[in-house]
């Protein structure tokens, strides 16, 4: 396929707009599904707050359908971008807080959606009357932009190395450092071998990131880590939640303002993955775009909350995919918010992905990371650098770094608002980038 010349200076081979061959759109869908770590959110909830095996399966599977719905409305019918959506770990906390505070059991887990549920309508608000678009084109420019972009990359890097890496289940931290290494020497192999071959080795290119988890996975079977019984023993159809049937919705006003501070939080996280799908794909965010990608967010949300899930939010990781594999296709996206709904109907299908060790996964996230820091830098580099935008980068530096090595003792011990803001670095160090920016004086 012949990419323009716009393309080219993103080393893009196809455009959002452009078509894909429907085998190849099923593959790269499916390439994107499996370097998003979508379980992971889930599995964190049902163990923090104690759900037993059959309410986590169910947790799960409603997060993947999720997934897959808030894809498909953002992709195609909201922002109209190459964006994945998936489960938010900004919420986490306010999950867990808001469940104990209100009992636990059916009336915590109905809370925690009910208040889900009047914060995503909040959010489809702000688009529809245009106030988020305003506050970002008062707020951030280029050079915030840059940084945010930047800080989310530096942010997830950390998290990939040690959770994925070195503190991996089920391996050594010596078989997932080797693990980790053969995933991320095949990735960039197949992408060198795409760009040395040109068109002939555009298949190593597009397929890298499926190649290098499919090569991670074989050596982790030969190696005994790579267990599937669990993929053997799940059922191929498993219907999902019910609302009103398996769950319900409670409405507590304490509840609703906690979730609607989180949302502004998570507005705040998910713009700096809008900023690096849009460096990415060189084209810059339209007023109406933001407007609608803030709707999409919301309905995406509300959603989820319907289902029975949690919070959605777009993915930066694809971004990186984006830039590794030079296909920016709509028709890709949809086709992984596809996969993502069937993966929620099929326990089969869901575990398969689950079963993927965890360190095969983070030697893709943390080049796609890497990827993801690089391109704020370019943003960044357009810009003036004088004394003031110095301290508008560094300062958001530091504290990503600051807040991602913060001892998680030392987070509970502080106020619970406190908590939710330093629990999600990207999001703290955005807003810090946003007011220095503001309250720091310009050179003469």
């Amino acid at each position: 396929m012949q990419a323009n010349d716009k393309s080219n200076t993103q080393g893009l081979t196809v455009l959002p707009d452009e078509k894909v061959p429907f085998g190849q759109t099923a593959l790269l869908g499916l390439q994107h599904v499996m370097a998003m770590d979508v379980y992971v959110v889930p599995f964190l909830i049902a163990m923090l707050i104690g759900l037993q095996s059959g309410q986590s399966s169910a947790l799960i599977q409603a997060t993947f359908i999720a997934a897959g719905i808030a894809t498909i409305i953002q992709t195609y019918f909201c922002m109209k971008l190459p964006i994945a959506q998936g489960p938010s770990y900004v919420p986490l906390g306010a999950i867990v807080g808001i469940y104990a505070a209100s009992g636990g059991g059916d009336l915590g887990w109905s809370t925690v959606l009910g208040a889900s549920l009047v914060g995503a309508i909040l959010v489809i608000i702000l688009g529809f009357t245009g106030l988020f678009n305003k506050i970002v084109k008062v707020f951030i420019p280029p050079i915030v932009g840059g940084t945010i972009i930047f800080v989310v990359g530096l942010a997830l890097m950390p998290v990939g190395l040690s959770s994925n890496i070195y503190n991996g289940a089920g391996a050594t931290i010596n078989q997932n450092i080797y693990l980790a290494l053969t995933t991320a020497t095949v990735l960039i192999i197949c992408v060198m071998l795409g760009s040395f071959f040109g068109r002939k080795g555009r298949v190593f290119r597009i397929g890298s990131v499926l190649i290098a988890l499919i090569t991670g996975s074989i050596v982790a079977k030969f190696m005994g880590i790579l267990d599937l019984s669990a993929v053997s023993q799940a059922k191929w159809f498993s219907m999902p939640q019910i609302p009103f049937a398996d769950f319900g919705f409670t409405f507590n006003a304490s509840a609703i303002i906690t979730m609607v501070i989180i949302y502004i939080v998570l507005m705040a996280e998910t713009t700096g993955t809008w900023f690096a799908v849009s460096n990415v794909i060189d084209q810059p965010l339209t007023d109406k775009q933001v407007n609608r990608g803030v709707i999409g967010e919301g309905i995406g949300c509300f959603t989820a909350s319907l289902i029975g899930s949690t919070p959605v939010t777009g993915y930066s990781t694809n971004a990186g995919v984006i830039s590794i594999t030079g296909i920016a296709s709509r028709r890709v996206f949809i086709a992984a918010g596809i996969w993502f709904v069937l993966f929620g109907f099929s326990g089969k299908l869901a575990a398969l992905i689950t079963a993927i060790p965890a360190a095969v996964i983070g030697g893709v996230f943390v080049i796609v990371c890497g990827i993801i820091a690089i391109s704020g830098l370019q943003v960044i580099k357009n810009e003036r650098i004088g004394e003031k935008e110095m301290y508008v980068i560094a300062v958001p530096m530091i504290l990503t770094l600051a807040l991602t090595l913060l001892p998680k003792d030392f987070l509970y011990t502080l106020p619970t608002t406190v908590q939710y803001l330093f629990g999600s670095p990207i999001a703290t160090a955005a807003i810090v980038a946003i007011v220095l920016n503001k309250i720091l004086p310009s050179a003469k």
